[in-house]
């Protein structure tokens, strides 16, 4: 029993279908499913002031488990500000930048040279932020920004 036109036609929509979809980027990511992926903060930019990265972090997202956030950011001169990693506890203090229950990750200094990592290694919301000079930089909503990463196999 041979193929007639119409099974033929159906197997190729079928195959470029499944293609499709295998194929997909969401939200215009590449995917690796096997492995985590590194991810520079605010790219080219860095963690630096004047950048808005909650735009940064919707535009690059998803954020998968056990992704690593770099970043990157000059050590302190006498010419610059220094920055700093904050992990805020959570949404309210993170709309706050209320720092007192935070958790520094990285100083002023861990942000030089191939920058200061954090692997994101929990299904829940993790809140960053600078905290430097009682968190100026987050309070005028610059210099702070929040992922939930999912599981690889969820897109």
């Amino acid at each position: 029993m041979g193929f007639t036109i119409t099974q033929g036609l159906m197997l190729v929509l079928l195959i470029a279908s499944t293609m499709a979809v295998i194929t997909a980027r969401p939200f215009g990511n590449s995917i690796n499913t096997q492995t985590s992926n590194k991810i520079i903060v605010g790219g080219s930019y860095h963690w630096n002031y004047g950048f808005n990265y909650i735009e940064w972090a919707i535009k690059h997202g998803p954020f998968y488990l056990n992704d690593t956030l770099v970043f990157k950011y000059d050590p302190p001169t006498p010419k610059t500000f220094p920055h700093s990693v904050y992990l805020l506890p959570d949404h309210d203090s993170f709309i706050k930048c209320d720092l007192k229950n935070a958790q520094r990750q990285g100083n002023p200094n861990q942000g030089a040279g191939e920058g200061f990592q954090f692997v994101l290694k929990n299904k829940q919301p993790h809140y960053f932020a600078c905290g430097e000079h009682d968190g100026i930089h987050c309070r005028n909503g610059t210099m702070k920004f929040f992922v939930t990463p999912i599981d690889r196999s969820v897109r």
